[in-house]
């Protein structure tokens, strides 16, 4: 499903890093339109707008503005929203139920959240839908798949899904400047330190996602018995302290999300 018109409403961070990632897959720059009063140039020599037009159409509508925005600004953007729309949302919290309440007029509402990877076409992108059948579901993993890895998930998992593949790289970046600060305090020079953790967790991650064994199946691997890499699993397996952690970790992102749902639901 390859959009001949696409308006973004709102391009910061994200919107803008999955247009990069569009862009570089091929796409057309004439097929995108952006709204976004603080944005001062587009790439491509694509459309620039200060306000949100009139008297037009657009196949897609990707919401990139802020959740608290939606009660606001959505019965300006509803009359772009015709019965040919997809509405595409990565408003953190907001549920199908809110974009067919506020968006009653267009063909489907997708939910889509990614992360800032896809510029680089890196990022899972998990999805879920309203009113689209089988073919056209196909063909908007197709699309989004131009960002990385698109996936279905049903909507009763897409807070958690959320904490995971939206929120997990900041939880990754607090994993190497963890591992970057250790090595300081025990001793290592701090450009050393970051310099050595990034390349070590860049070349884990690219064989991991190439092997054919799960991740942890390969630290076990790494791991002798009686070695050094031993020696440091069992510190981070003490008392499954880790998975503790982590598991607390994604119950508060998650939890977090479904307050915002709850809070997007009582917008007036």
């Amino acid at each position: 499903m390859a959009f001949e018109s696409t308006l973004l409403v709102g391009c910061g961070n994200m919107a803008g890093a999955m247009l990069e990632g569009w862009l570089a897959a091929g796409a057309s720059p004439d097929s995108f339109t952006i709204v976004d009063p603080a944005r001062e140039t587009a790439p491509g020599g694509i459309e620039l707008l200060r306000e949100l037009p009139t008297g037009r159409t657009f196949d897609a509508i990707l919401l990139g503005i802020k959740p608290q925005m939606l009660g606001d600004l959505a019965p300006q953007i509803e009359p772009l929203a015709g019965p040919e729309c997809t509405v595409l949302s990565m408003l953190a919290g907001v549920e199908l139920s809110t974009l067919r309440d506020k968006f009653p007029r267009s063909a489907a509402q997708v939910r889509v959240m990614p992360n800032l990877a896809v510029a680089l076409g890196k990022a899972p992108v998990a999805l879920a839908q309203s009113g689209l059948d089988e073919a056209a579901q196909g063909s908007l993993v197709e699309w989004m798949g131009a960002l990385g890895y698109a996936e279905w998930v049903a909507e009763d998992k897409f807070d958690l899904v959320t904490a995971l593949a939206g929120s997990g790289p900041a939880f990754v970046y607090r994993f190497i400047d963890a591992l970057a600060n250790a090595s300081v305090r025990l001793g290592l020079p701090e450009h050393k330190a970051q310099q050595f953790a990034l390349a070590m967790v860049e070349g884990a991650a690219a064989l991991a996602a190439q092997s054919e064994h799960t991740p942890g199946k390969l630290a076990d691997m790494v791991a002798s018995k009686g070695g050094v890499t031993r020696a440091g699993l069992d510190a981070l397996d003490e008392d499954e302290a880790l998975s503790h952690l982590i598991t607390k970790t994604l119950r508060s992102a998650r939890d977090r999300s479904v307050e915002m749902a709850r809070e997007a639901r009582n917008q007036g």
